[in-house]
């Protein structure tokens, strides 16, 4: 049933998954308590998140916790096929290919929901929007599911308001182990590790276009000036552009920003950041590039279109020459550069994350009767209990609240 390139892959991609579950001690004390309890027995979870190793590690989990679980991907060049054929040795149905077209990336997640889950884990938002159309009878028996990204949880929200969501969703993106760690510090991290790898190129004394100042962009704007790049902030909130000034950015808009920079990522969960206009603009050979879930964000059609060639210039790199005689380089086509172009996050973080995502999934499964089909929030004490796990896993101990101090926070003592 599975859909996959090459089972003989299969002994690399078990090495990828066993070294990052050496380093997710969080992920795995969920594990072994699912693995006691089975909590998801009889059920079946579709997962569509990046087909990498942290993702096979949280689908096995699901696995041990009971649930017959379908895995795919949520972008065609963040799949590895070596994982995919060794998750699959592992009892879990595959559907993922690196390098499939638009319509073969459907196909997968088509087949990945033909199982009509009970649950589903979606990153983009992409599980959501076949199962409210041409994939709706696949819903039949939906309840929930959980949501991972910014791009994702902006779809849900206007899906919500429409009255369209096909079930339950919790906005796992919103909860603050992923946008206080995962956001910040893995896309901080993973995308200049993508960046320069890809380009093999010196970040210190290059002007560097960080587009958006949510958490992700905080991150990589970070890395950026630690690394000793002079770097520009974009924005449309004034409050996070103002943020961004007090942190030591420079502030200005793209068209200020496009004839500056050397590097420009972006990462906004919008679209239309860098378009057509700005391409004239920019220096000969800008590096760009995408932080975003979707591809849009540069508008890398309108640059096939206007170029007088195009070229791969390295892997994972392709130059565009305009008719200025000015060339521009694209990573990873504009799809997300830290996994079209890397390995994604590290695997500690993912631990956090995914450790949110289980334990989201079970708490859908204690309250499906209750449940409406509407956005939820991750509780505190998920999120909580995910902290301090992570602090014991890494030695460190805080301070607590005494009941004096409790009832003073919460208004109940004047003293």
């Amino acid at each position: 049933m599975s859909h996959i390139k090459d089972p003989k892959l299969a002994p690399l991609g078990r090495k990828k998954i066993d070294w990052v579950r050496s380093f997710m001690p969080s992920l795995g004390a969920i594990e072994r308590r699912f693995k006691e309890t089975k909590p998801f027995a009889g059920l079946r979870i579709a997962v569509s998140v990046h087909l990498e190793a942290k993702t096979a590690n949280l689908a096995y989990v699901l696995k041990e916790g009971g649930a017959d679980v379908y895995l795919t991907g949520c972008n065609p060049l963040s799949s590895q096929d070596d994982v995919a054929a060794a998750i699959c040795e592992m009892g879990v149905e595959t559907f993922g290919i690196h390098g499939v077209t638009m319509d073969e990336y459907e196909d997968l997640l088509t087949e990945t929901l033909a199982c009509h889950p009970h649950l589903i884990v979606d990153d983009g938002g992409d599980l959501v929007q076949l199962l409210s159309g041409k994939c709706a009878s696949y819903g039949d028996e939906l309840f929930g599911g959980c949501e991972e990204t910014t791009t994702g949880i902006l779809r849900l929200k206007a899906r919500e308001r429409e009255g369209t969501l096909p079930c339950a969703m919790m906005a796992v993106n919103d909860a603050k182990a992923k946008h206080y760690y995962d956001n910040k510090y893995g896309t901080g991290q993973s995308v200049w590790t993508a960046i320069m790898d890809t380009t093999n190129l010196i970040v210190a004394g290059k002007t560097v276009v960080v587009a958006g100042y949510g958490w992700c962009g905080k991150g990589i704007a970070l890395r950026a000036k630690g690394m000793g790049a002079k770097v520009i902030v974009t924005e449309i909130d004034p409050f996070k552009a103002l943020d961004a000034e007090m942190n030591g950015f420079r502030i200005m808009k793209m068209d200020e920003a496009a004839p500056l920079g050397d590097l420009f990522i972006t990462a906004t969960g919008c679209k239309d950041i860098i378009t057509e206009r700005h391409f004239s603009m920019l220096k000969d050979g800008a590096i760009l590039c995408n932080a975003g879930h979707f591809d849009c964000e540069v508008d890398v059609a309108a640059l096939r279109r206007i170029a007088t060639a195009r070229f791969e210039a390295r892997k994972n790199v392709e130059g565009y020459t305009l008719a200025n005689g000015k060339t521009l380089y694209i990573l990873g086509e504009g799809r997300l550069v830290n996994l079209a172009c890397g390995g994604g996050h590290p695997a500690e973080i993912m631990d956090m994350s995914f450790s949110v995502q289980a334990l989201s999934l079970k708490w859908l499964l204690d309250h499906r009767a209750i449940l409406e089909k509407k956005l939820y929030y991750v509780p505190d004490e998920i999120d909580d209990a995910i902290g301090h796990a992570k602090l014991a896993a890494m030695g460190l101990t805080i301070d607590e609240l005494t009941p004096e101090q409790e009832e003073y926070l919460n208004g109940r003592s004047t003293k």
